[in-house]
């Protein structure tokens, strides 16, 4: 028995002395926070693990990354201080809970797509504040009820929070504050790399040229506090709809461009569809907050234009993103809230 307990140990810290040689390494972001879901599910025996991060207005956790059940299905959002891993963040407490359903902080409402009686969850803290929270879950009661567990997760939490804040203020030199979309002077470079890799590859480039339909009368009916909230909102429904391969920049204002690499015309189309569909048909709650000025219960409907433009094999990035700009332009002139190739012909 104590042989099989040292092997357990020694296993263990196996694990996290590699997760912390791997959280030590120039890599992105992603690749951190899978790092360590992977490891806490490993080392746990969770069924499930994740890494949620505040935005940067400190209102919704946004999902890092997940391992485990449930890993490629859509992650579910929470405001700030909503259901268990919202309270570890706006309480900068941890919890160890073997039943959740009987938890009064549990989210009812909410469908995780997969069961989960067990919680153990920890605030990521940096520089005196509440970034985040890892957690783990298990569809068993009790899954994590020791001592040993609640170490273990502060762990992990310890080790990796100071890299994963260091490569989030890296990412924050190259993203736009308000919607977490790369900023503008990341779309020609990157443009630039995906065409050489496809060349090389023998692959296709595809762009997206997206601009939110009529979106000054939201800064004007609600103030430029809620338009930033939609801003972001919209962002998140995007990425949602693509591929994580797939680059999301923002271009200005209410504009975006999205990169997708090795995707052909009619992908790009398909994709550009389902992103307008997506925001036609859906509209967007926005979480209350008093200081942004966003009321209880707020709903707007944001339509997007869409242009779509491939890669010709020959033109520069420069060329390629003013034919999906024209397209999109187009889609306004047509009307609005629908998506347009770069050769005219309109879709809807």
């Amino acid at each position: 028995m104590l042989r099989g307990v040292n092997r357990d140990a020694h296993r263990t810290l196996s694990v996290l002395l590699q997760l912390t040689a791997q959280l030590t390494d120039d890599r992105p972001l992603e690749e951190f926070l899978k790092t360590v879901t992977d490891a806490a599910v490993d080392v746990l025996g969770a069924e499930h693990a994740s890494v949620r991060l505040l935005d940067p207005a400190r209102t919704m956790l946004l999902c890092g990354a997940r391992s485990g059940t449930g890993a490629d299905d859509r992650p579910m959002d929470f405001r700030r201080a909503e259901g268990i891993i919202g309270w570890v963040v706006e309480h900068g407490e941890a919890v160890q809970i073997g039943d959740a359903a009987t938890d009064p902080r549990w989210a009812h409402g909410k469908s995780q797509g997969f069961e989960v009686k067990s919680i153990l969850a920890e605030p990521l803290w940096s520089s005196g504040d509440v970034i985040g929270v890892l957690s783990v879950t298990s569809s068993r009661t009790d899954a994590f009820s020791t001592e040993d567990d609640k170490l273990l997760m502060r762990l992990f939490a310890n080790c990796s929070a100071p890299p994963i804040d260091r490569a989030r203020l890296r990412r924050l030199t190259l993203f736009d504050d308000t919607t977490m979309a790369f900023n503008h002077r990341y779309l020609v470079p990157r443009l630039g790399e995906e065409m050489d890799r496809a060349s090389r590859a023998g692959n296709e480039v595809s762009i997206l040229f997206l601009d939110l339909d009529h979106f000054k009368s939201v800064n004007d009916k609600f103030g430029h506090a809620v338009g930033d909230v939609v801003l972001r909102m919209v962002a998140d429904r995007v990425r949602r709809a693509v591929r994580r391969i797939d680059v999301l920049v923002r271009r200005g204002g209410e504009e975006f461009v999205l990169v997708m690499p090795a995707t052909n015309a009619t992908q790009a189309l398909a994709t550009g569809q389902r992103i307008q569909q997506t925001l036609a048909t859906e509209e967007l709650e926005l979480p209350a907050s008093p200081s942004s000025g966003v009321p209880h219960g707020l709903r707007v409907r944001q339509t997007v234009s869409v242009g779509v433009a491939t890669w010709d094999l020959r033109e520069s990035p420069e060329h390629l993103e003013r034919r999906a700009d024209e397209a999109m332009y187009e889609a306004k002139r047509m009307g609005r809230n629908r998506v347009v190739v770069s050769s005219g012909v309109q879709e809807t």
